[in-house]
């Protein structure tokens, strides 16, 4: 099928959906997730094609990552659609509600979007993290993974399908479209009317095309040029352990910081420790010509460095003489996404939480912790950077929209 008849066969499919209840749902998350873990095998082997693909045309280590595999993180795909299952649904909730003084009674109640397109680069556990949300928050998916993922989304999108319809929902409920060529990226952007929203997860050229070009309404997911702050009043054990982990947990994230900020007064106690711990996990710091005084192995931070999203062990690092100057370098170069302080100062830690225009703030705490699943929302969409109804990670009531109930007695104006 074409695209645009993709989009209108889960046009058709979002309304059954529509009026699905939590139950059937729910069954149908479980099944999906059993499904996953009986077909590991066979997803395995898909994702190794890709991966010899990635290899033989010479993709990053970084990218290679992201588009792999194993039996543990088909694992952990199926235990979140299990804790999405276990989630309460938002389908009907009451935002808001009241009597208004002529008698009549106001609803405003959360109800599905109805078709949700994605296009999305590399990581094909997103094709099974986006499919049970827009299922469990009622809405039909249409999803449009990477080329280098194309055997290992399809190999996975053919075991969700079956799932749902076994489970007694439409099976195209979730429907994966064509990656060989950018026709269906093109298509999927023109197709207002038939799809509701559009939510682009990659890198920021994928982010801005869509943007700029879409004609479907699109909830903007970001980059993150993540920030840690060392605060003049850090307790630097914490500093050592929250910048670290920040960095080094996993590098090819959009929650991993990719620059630090040490105030000039903790430079001499703190910059040895952290630059010794990134030697160790050889990470490569970018450093302006102050940190490069502290070690050999710093590489000058050029201007492009202080705006890169690296998703390598790259980091840029600098002295700034001030929380304000610390400001002012995020305001700069930030992308909104996370930014972290470390300080035991009530006053910087209100100030800066207060300065920073971040869709996630973290106090004395690692950025690797902006994500849906640690949020306790069970499997993210992506992660928001935009100041509309959805900002940070995306779970559930950010895939709904809301409608106005308004019952009366032979009301009449």
């Amino acid at each position: 099928m074409s695209v645009l008849e993709q989009a209108a066969a889960a046009r058709v499919a979002a309304i059954d959906l529509a009026g699905a209840t939590r139950a059937e749902k729910d069954k149908a998350l479980l099944l999906m997730a059993d499904r996953l873990v009986e077909r590991t095998d066979d997803i395995v082997a898909a994702n190794a094609v890709d991966i010899a693909n990635a290899r033989e045309n010479g993709l990053s280590d970084a990218i290679i990552d992201r588009l792999t595999l194993t039996p543990d993180r088909v694992a952990a795909m199926a235990d979140g659609l299990r804790r999405l299952a276990a989630l309460p649904d938002p389908i009907g909730d009451v935002v808001r509600g009241s009597t208004l003084a002529n008698g009549l009674e106001l609803r405003q109640v959360r109800v599905p979007f109805g078709v949700v397109g994605m296009i999305y680069e590399g990581r094909p556990n997103v094709t099974a993290d986006a499919a049970g949300i827009c299922l469990k928050s009622g809405n039909a998916a249409l999803l449009r993974g990477s080329g280098s993922a194309f055997s290992s989304n399809a190999a996975i999108v053919s075991v969700l399908r079956k799932a749902v319809a076994d489970a007694g929902l439409p099976a195209n409920t979730v429907q994966l479209l064509d990656a060989t060529t950018r026709d269906s990226v093109k298509e999927l952007m023109r197709a207002r009317g038939l799809v509701d929203v559009l939510i682009p997860r990659g890198g920021a050229s994928l982010i801005k095309t869509v943007v700029e070009q879409s004609t479907v309404p699109v909830i903007e997911t970001g980059v993150g040029n993540c920030h840690v702050y060392v605060d003049s009043a850090a307790d630097l054990e914490k500093a050592l352990a929250v910048t670290i982990n920040s960095k080094t947990q996993r590098y090819s994230t959009c929650n991993t910081a990719e620059s630090l900020l040490v105030h000039i007064e903790v430079a001499d106690s703190f910059l040895p420790l952290v630059l010794e711990e990134f030697e160790v996990k050889g990470v490569t710091v970018h450093g302006d010509a102050r940190v490069a005084g502290y070690s050999d192995a710093v590489v000058t931070a050029t201007e492009e460095d202080w705006g890169t999203e690296y998703l390598s062990p790259d980091i840029s690092v600098a002295i700034v003489d001030s929380l304000e100057d610390a400001l002012d370098h995020i305001r700069r170069y930030g992308t909104g996404h996370t930014e972290a302080i470390v300080s035991e100062s009530t006053t910087a830690t209100r100030r800066f939480v207060a300065g920073v225009d971040a869709a996630a703030v973290m106090v004395n705490a690692s950025t690797r912790f902006t994500d849906g699943g640690e949020f306790g929302f069970g499997a993210e969409i992506g992660i928001s950077t935009q100041k509309l109804h959805a900002r940070g990670p995306m779970g559930l009531p950010e895939l709904t929209s809301t409608k106005f109930i308004v019952t009366g007695n032979g009301h009449t104006r």
